[in-house]
């Protein structure tokens, strides 16, 4: 067995290349870092500040993809600053500082702000930023994450998207609140995270107004433009569960409200398992062209139409609403960390399987394990570290889910609920490292864990059978029929992964 020392020196050296390098010594006067220091993606995020809300006055024409704005960014400054950059594609037509004109450049994705005065450190200050595009052409090295529809746009992405629709702070460890007004053609609808707090019509524009109040990762905020069916209930909790359906869905309809109707059920499930529901908003969103993939975007996942093309599906439901605690509440603290919210997300398909009767967690492990034959490649992919470029390969997804299936089975069921519990409640709003996942599950377990996360997180190669890690025998099994619902899982993970 490796000992505590030996798996911190493993992780040491498998992670030498991703750990967060913090930016300008805080409390120092000068500049605010250009990049939050993650090492996955250098660029993402800023220093110098954080950003407590985003007020986002937008008006957009789907006819030509032209979008105006404003955004006021409420922030404290964490050091004496006295410039600080942020994330964006558009082009910014003024920027002012506590009221007064700033002085302002843009390089790429960077929009360089000095204020008049130096802004001190620990005191609020807003930025007001004005600015107009094409979203749809604001290439940065030939990437952009903005699509444009037949009649409107999706501006939905990960790792990055906020800034081809608002200037930011674009790194999950800088979560704000939202307001989000946006003004399209009447007959257009509009859509984005947490509850519609009134609508209002003008002169052939009629405004939508989004309020998200708990903290959001810049990407895990969206916004939907197009024709749509909107429907506002009441979901779990007697929360509000708004739903909205493209017009163009066609025969897709029907597994698609199979499926979305569902998340209050699924939101329910999901709380006995985690605990308390994060948000105050439940939610979901099909459009009908132009993604690939599901998000799990803050109180509103979005879905492609290709998730239901053969069948209603909802492990993808799961899938997505596990992230609202994996991933939205307790986000990565770098992109290093991205195993945690899609290991658990993955897990919670299993978990949801287990309780339906179409496959126990095990069957489903034991499944996967033997999918993959020891010279796939799949091993080759370190789920606790797997670089930027495969931030979202199959084995952090898969490998991920084992990898929590193989703590439940060192740790017990009990102690099991325990860790995913406290790390949910602990970490709520904020974000977490592997290394404090580590650790809670040892404080809970009472256990040494160093075996199980050594093989599953941190070693390439296909596992041996080896219950001290989690790997139990009947995984040996070969040529055993799969449970049924691994149909529906694979068609759930078929595009989890096309970001």
């Amino acid at each position: 067995m490796i000992r505590r020392q030996g798996l911190r020196a493993v992780i040491a050296a498998c992670c030498a290349s991703a750990v967060f390098a913090a930016p300008a010594l805080a409390g120092s006067e000068g500049p605010g870092a250009p990049g939050a220091g993650d090492a996955y993606f250098p660029g993402y995020g800023n220093g110098g500040y954080d950003v407590s809300h985003y007020d986002l006055q937008l008006r957009y024409q789907p006819a030509d993809d032209h979008l105006q704005g404003t955004a006021t960014i409420v922030a404290t400054a964490t050091q004496d600053l006295t410039a600080f950059n942020l994330d964006f594609a558009l082009t910014a037509k003024s920027v002012r500082v506590n009221g007064v004109p700033a002085q302002f450049s843009q390089n790429g994705l960077e929009l360089t702000v000095t204020p008049p005065a130096t802004l001190p450190k620990g005191e609020m200050a807003t930025f007001v930023v004005e600015y107009e595009g094409t979203p749809s052409t604001a290439d940065i090295d030939g990437f952009n994450p903005w699509v444009r529809t037949s009649d409107g746009a999706l501006a939905i992405g990960q790792p990055e998207i906020s800034s081809w629709w608002f200037p930011g702070n674009d790194h999950p460890r800088d979560k704000a609140t939202y307001d989000v007004a946006v003004t399209v053609p009447d007959g257009t609808e509009a859509i984005s995270n947490g509850v519609n707090t009134r609508n209002s019509s003008l002169a052939g524009w009629t405004t939508w107004n989004w309020r998200n109040t708990e903290p959001t990762a810049t990407y895990l905020a969206f916004m939907t433009i197009g024709q749509y069916e909107i429907s506002s209930k009441t979901g779990a909790f007697g929360q509000p569960f708004v739903t909205a359906y493209s017009d163009k869905l066609g025969p897709l309809a029907g597994p698609a409200k199979a499926s979305i109707e569902r998340t209050p059920e699924v939101v329910d499930f999901l709380t006995q398992l985690f605990g308390e529901y994060p948000f105050s908003a439940q939610g979901g969103v099909v459009p009908s062209e132009g993604l690939n993939f599901a998000l799990e975007n803050q109180t509103r996942p979005t879905y492609s139409h290709k998730f239901f093309q053969s069948a209603a599906n909802v492990s993808v439901v799961v899938h997505e609403n596990a992230h609202q605690w994996f991933g939205d509440s307790v986000s990565v603290d770098t992109w290093r960390e991205i195993w945690i919210n899609e290991g658990f997300a993955s897990y919670s398909e299993w978990l949801w399987s287990e309780a339906h009767g179409t496959g126990t967690a095990q069957e489903l492990f034991d499944h996967y394990y033997n999918s993959h034959p020891a010279d796939d490649p799949f091993w080759q992919v370190l789920p606790g570290d797997p670089g930027a470029e495969n931030v979202f390969h199959d084995a952090v997804y898969d490998r991920g889910a084992m990898t929590l299936h193989a703590l439940r089975s060192v740790v017990g069921d009990e102690a099991m609920l325990d860790i995913t519990r406290t790390w949910a409640a602990e970490h709520r709003f904020s974000t977490g490292t592997i290394e404090q996942f580590i650790e809670l599950a040892e404080q809970k377990s009472g256990k040494q864990l160093d075996e199980v996360f050594n093989t599953w997180l941190f070693t390439k190669g296909k596992p041996a059978v080896n219950p001290a890690a989690g790997v139990a025998a009947s995984a040996a099994r070969e040529n055993v029929p799969a449970p049924p619902a691994v149909a529906e899982i694979d068609r759930a993970h078929e595009h989890l992964h096309d970001h």
